[in-house]
Parts: structure tokens; C-alpha cells; sequence
């Protein structure tokens, strides 16, 4: 059986987004309501199957705190794609995208990048509408949207499905 294509993602955004409640949930299946905050950045594997190739997804879960921002460009060499997450009940949590988007592309320019809103499950206190993300994603030009809920699951694996079938399209 032939090796499986290793390609490096990282999970950007604020502190308290939920990038590592999204990795708990799709790495174990279960949604954590108490995590730990993210010291520098955290690894995580997941094998997956698209379009008939075996790829090993390297999930690299990055601090959103302030002071752990300088390490993060370093870390995100050699990344293949990228989750870009902010909080739908939190409209502070957009104000610094483009200083993760510049994080992400500092070393590659063209990566592709999902943008993920969170926090799905509290509909009733969301405060971002699709027409005020719309202009973040022709700006920052990301391949995709989604609204996700890592304490039900919604859009979890298909968040990393796209962004997996758009890294090995051209493989």
C-alpha cells in the first residue's frame, strides 16, 4: 500500500474562536466545552481518503494569543492550506484577519485558505451576517465559506474535506 500524502494545515484566528474545540471534535469526535488555552501551537494527525489518494493531514493548532504571534509565521512554513476561524457571536473576533491572513501567506503567497465562522450551536446570540463576511472573503480571496459547530458537528468534516480536496487538485 503506497504512503499517504503528508500535507501540513494550519488553524488560525483570535483566542477563544474554537480552533481547538474544532480539532477535538474532528480529530476525536467529541466536543470539549472546556479547552485549555493553546500555548504556542499543538499537532495534531488525521488520515483521510480524497479522490482516491490517501493523505495524512498535519493539523497544526495555533495560540491566538497576541504574544505568541511573532513564533507563528516561522511555524507556518511549509503549510499546504490553511483553516481561518473566527467566532459568529464575537464581531471583535474579525478585527485582526488581516494580520492572520499575513500570518498564513507570509511564505506562501497563493495558500489556500477556509474561512470558518463558529460557534453555529448559538444561533440565537450571532451578531455576523454572510453579507459582512462576503467582503472579508473577496478581500482576502478565500476559496470557501463556512459556518461550523463543533459542539454538534455541523460542517466539521466537510470544512476539512474542502480544504483537502482543494489541496490535492492539483497533486
Amino acid at each position: 500500500m503506497s504512503k499517504p500524502i503528508l500535507l501540513k494545515v494550519i488553524t488560525a484566528g483570535d483566542g477563544g474562536v474554537g480552533k481547538t474545540t474544532l480539532l477535538h471534535r474532528y480529530i476525536e469526535g467529541v466536543f470539549l466545552p472546556d479547552t485549555l488555552m493553546t500555548i504556542g501551537v499543538q499537532f495534531h494527525l488525521k488520515e483521510l481518503k480524497i479522490d482516491g489518494k490517501r493523505i495524512l493531514l498535519q493539523i497544526w493548532d495555533f495560540g491566538g494569543q497576541e504574544h505568541f504571534r511573532p513564533l507563528l509565521k516561522d511555524y507556518a512554513t511549509g503549510a499546504r492550506g490553511a483553516l481561518l476561524l473566527f467566532d459568529l457571536t464575537r464581531l471583535s473576533s474579525l478585527h485582526r484577519i488581516d494580520q492572520w491572513v499575513n500570518i498564513c501567506r507570509q511564505n506562501n503567497p497563493d495558500i489556500p485558505i477556509i474561512f470558518l465562522g463558529t460557534k453555529l450551536d448559538l444561533i440565537e446570540v450571532t451578531t455576523i451576517d454572510d453579507e459582512f463576511t462576503s467582503q472579508f472573503i473577496k478581500k482576502y480571496d478565500f476559496f470557501n465559506y463556512l459556518k461550523i459547530s463543533s459542539k454538534t458537528g455541523e460542517n466539521v468534516n466537510l470544512a476539512f474535506e474542502l480544504l483537502a480536496k482543494e489541496l490535492v487538485k492539483d497533486l
